[in-house]
């Protein structure tokens, strides 16, 4: 790290990262969570069953989930998971749900040699065990509570703001899923693509003082890290040439926390982020947002 960075980044200088992180614990553990996803999945895992024997190929198989109306959108969603798990692990799930945009000729055609046989298929599914039932449930549920701890990091930050400056600042933004701000709902003049996680005014002007982004890492690191760091630079970069050329006062503020934060890679990148553009781009966690997010900084 150059001297310029380790000079002027708070981040820098901090000596044990992990003491300003806030760990959010949403997730619910091994075994525990089994019955919840082995009641939510069942269904669908049995419906699979079903298609596999009525299906005279895989590639038919696969036709008949992607087939409008013929499911229900989460239904769809968990055939085309067990699909991947189960009979292609090349079809990915987010391109076999654009059902009106890809046709299925192109997943059968392209992929269709990776397909496992339907008989092989109907002698493995024709009685699924317990055991197996259970395995498919834990997978198709993995990732049911991705973003929850990001959405419970944008809250706790919306209410700290409310709390530690009531009637000095107003904090916009969804607090859980929802449509981001767009920089050119608040700035008109704004033009491009730059979605925000919330927007910092002035209560008594209304004036925008500070636009910000907001990630929670439960883990982060390889190639993950490298996407992050050019993505957030250009964020700084698109912020900085709009701010020159209109003559706008504003700062932008990236809320990072979770124990990801703090892998080598990422920590590199929030010290080079931090007090990056003549001191206009901070970085804060929830524990180091009050000295971090001061009225001084804000408001110059």
């Amino acid at each position: 790290m150059d001297d310029f960075v380790r000079m002027t980044s708070y981040f820098s200088q901090i000596a044990y990262p992990h003491s300003v992180i806030t760990a959010i614990n949403s997730g619910v553990t091994f075994p525990e969570f089994l019955p919840q996803r082995i009641s939510s999945y069942q269904a669908e895992i049995r419906l699979f069953c079903q298609l596999i024997q009525n299906s005279e190929s895989s590639a038919a198989l696969l036709t008949w989930i992607r087939t409008p109306r013929a499911f229900s959108a989460d239904q769809r969603m968990s055939l085309l998971k067990l699909f991947r798990r189960c009979v292609s692990t090349v079809c990915d799930t987010e391109a076999t749900k654009k059902i009106t945009k890809i046709p299925t000729s192109v997943f059968v055609d392209n992929y269709g040699y990776t397909f496992k046989d339907i008989n092989l298929l109907k002698q493995q599914f024709s009685n699924l065990s317990v055991a197996h039932l259970s395995a498919l449930s834990a997978l198709l549920g993995e990732y049911d509570s991705r973003g929850e701890q990001g959405y419970m990091l944008t809250n706790l930050f919306f209410n700290w703001v409310e709390s530690y400056y009531p009637n000095v600042l107003r904090i916009e933004g969804p607090r859980g899923a929802g449509r981001d701000i767009q920089l050119s709902d608040v700035f008109p003049n704004y033009e491009g693509d730059f979605p925000c996680d919330f927007v910092i005014r002035d209560f008594a002007t209304n004036r925008v003082l500070a636009i910000g982004l907001a990630r929670y890492d439960s883990t982060r690191g390889g190639s993950q890290s490298d996407d992050r760091t050019g993505g957030n630079s250009d964020k700084v970069t698109k912020v900085q040439r709009f701010c020159e050329e209109t003559g706008i006062n504003l700062k932008l503020i990236f809320l990072a926390d979770g124990p990801g934060l703090v892998h080598k890679d990422t920590w590199e990148e929030t010290c080079r982020l931090d007090n990056a553009w003549n001191g206009n781009v901070r970085v804060t966690t929830l524990q180091t947002a009050p000295f971090r997010l001061d009225l001084h900084w804000l408001m110059s």
